[in-house]
């Protein structure tokens, strides 16, 4: 089973309009940034998943706010506030003189009508309208106020609608409707327009407003992972938003403190079917997950790319730290066999679910050796795939899936994921790590990963940082 959405086909087809990307050896304009990235699955702001797409939009659109799930801290961004009296009806007040690269303005009607296009064109930010936000009416009293009328109270608005998937598109793209056209040559809200479209080789970003030391100009260009890593260690590119597996030690001698790695919004579960009469035991889930060695599979065939569990929420919207472990997100092999043992666990095969992603099958075989249970990657009933891939940066989204996706009901746990939806963002912590709790303590699913991003950078840049949901904040960039 997976819980990862449909992705639109991807739009870059090779009709493409052509972008004056230059592919010179020649050194760049003092005022010129190179970036190398994988291309990109979608440049919809409101359905990128990959890390590529990702970047580009996060260049190109300005989110409502940024949210800072460690601390439930909200930064205003396109919004002037955001805030409810009662935390059923929201009110968000823009900031004004907002406008589109093609001239025309930012309004409350644009998030509204925008808003309403995503269910109806099945993009990723209608599962946030939907099953998150649950607004019964959104609506635009004046051209800088968006009125939110909840179905329930929720704090997690503040969250929920910092969300880049919910940023605002042109009243023409949503008159037109006409996505390949508008997404190869996507027109945003934010520090850079897009001049001339994207190709498959790349495109060209301009900054809309001055910003003194800082790239007026980024040339985006597309390549293989090690191809764009020793470009920038030979100095043909600036900065490489990929580090293959093979380079990951490597990387950090060749840039020393010209590196960063950042928490992608991912995770990845392995699901229980909690009717099914062998697995209704937590015990028996509980010795299952101590038989996966994440680290192995880290190492192996995840190449790399991603950081084993410490706990249920991933890093990308844990709320605050933890300092140890889970104990089912360690590697036991003597103490979960010893639970399969105590738990009557039949020695008859076990099949895993219908979803098969490239890391069940060593995840099997890995398991099979530490528990002595025989495990089959073939398809089948029992334990299962989960790979979810976040939208928002609220603990809400996970939770949610993790629940749709197992049936898991205990006596009090759906007043507690409640209560912690409707306390404050900024105060929800606390109620959320008890939520947490008692799933690790039930354990529907076992935590196993989540993914990591990687940049590396040549000596011509500085002030590399690196979002969640945005990857690398291209505008922030300075150029020596």
């Amino acid at each position: 089973m997976t819980m990862r959405l449909r992705l639109l086909a991807p739009l870059l087809a090779a009709a493409l309009v052509v972008a004056g990307c230059s592919e010179s050896d020649e050194p760049p304009a003092p005022d010129v940034l190179r970036v190398g990235l994988p291309a990109p699955v979608s440049t919809n702001p409101a359905d990128a998943r990959d890390q590529s797409g990702r970047l580009i939009t996060g260049a190109l659109w300005t989110p409502l706010a940024d949210y800072d799930p460690a601390t439930g801290k909200t930064t205003p961004r396109a919004a002037e506030s955001i805030g409810s009296t009662d935390r059923t009806t929201w009110t968000v007040k823009l900031k004004d003189g907002g406008k589109f690269h093609d001239g025309t303005p930012v309004t409350a009607q644009s998030y509204v009508d925008t808003w309403k296009a995503a269910p109806q064109e099945g993009w990723a930010s209608a599962r946030v309208l939907k099953d998150l936000v649950r607004a019964k009416e959104i609506t635009a009293p004046d051209a800088l106020t968006i009125r939110l009328v909840l179905d329930r109270p929720s704090g997690q608005i503040p969250a929920l609608l910092s969300s880049p998937a919910l940023v605002p598109l042109p009243a023409s793209a949503l008159a037109s409707r006409d996505w390949v056209r508008f997404f190869s040559q996507p027109v945003g809200n934010g520090p850079f327009r897009m001049e001339g479209g994207l190709q498959a080789t790349g495109a060209k970003l301009v900054r809309v407003a001055d910003a003194p030391g800082k790239a007026r100009v980024i040339e985006l260009r597309i390549g293989d992972p090690a191809a764009l890593y020793d470009g920038v260690k030979s100095g043909k590119l600036d900065l490489s938003t990929v580090v293959p597996g093979e380079r990951h030690e490597a990387m950090h001698a060749d840039f020393a403190q010209r590196h960063v790695m950042w928490a992608l919004p991912n995770a990845s579960y392995l699901g229980f079917p909690l009717t099914a009469a062998h697995f209704s035991d937590a015990t028996v889930r509980h010795g299952f997950a101590l038989g996966v060695d994440r680290a192995a599979l880290e190492a192996g065939v995840l190449d790399k790319q991603v950081d084993p569990a410490k706990s249920l929420l991933p890093p990308a919207v844990a709320p605050g730290e933890r300092s140890s472990t889970c104990r089912p997100c360690t590697f036991d092999a003597g103490a979960g066999k010893s639970l399969l043992t105590q738990a009557e666990f039949p020695a008859a095969p076990v099949q895993f679910g219908q979803f098969q992603p490239r890391w069940l099958r060593p995840l099997a075989e890995q398991v099979t050796k530490a528990v002595g249970v025989p495990l089959a990657a073939d398809p089948g009933t029992g334990p299962f795939a989960i790979d979810l891939d976040l939208v928002t940066p609220s603990p809400q989204e996970v939770l949610t899936e993790i629940v749709k996706a197992t049936g898991y009901a205990s006596d009090g746990f759906a007043d507690l994921l409640k209560s912690a939806e409707e306390t404050e963002a900024a105060d929800s912590g606390e109620v959320y790590r008890l939520v947490e709790n008692q799933l690790l303590r039930d354990l529907p699913v076992a935590p196993l990963w989540s993914g990591h991003g990687h940049a590396v950078w040549g000596e011509r840049a500085g002030d590399v940082t690196a979002t969640t949901f945005g990857g690398v904040d291209l505008s922030a960039i300075s150029l020596h």
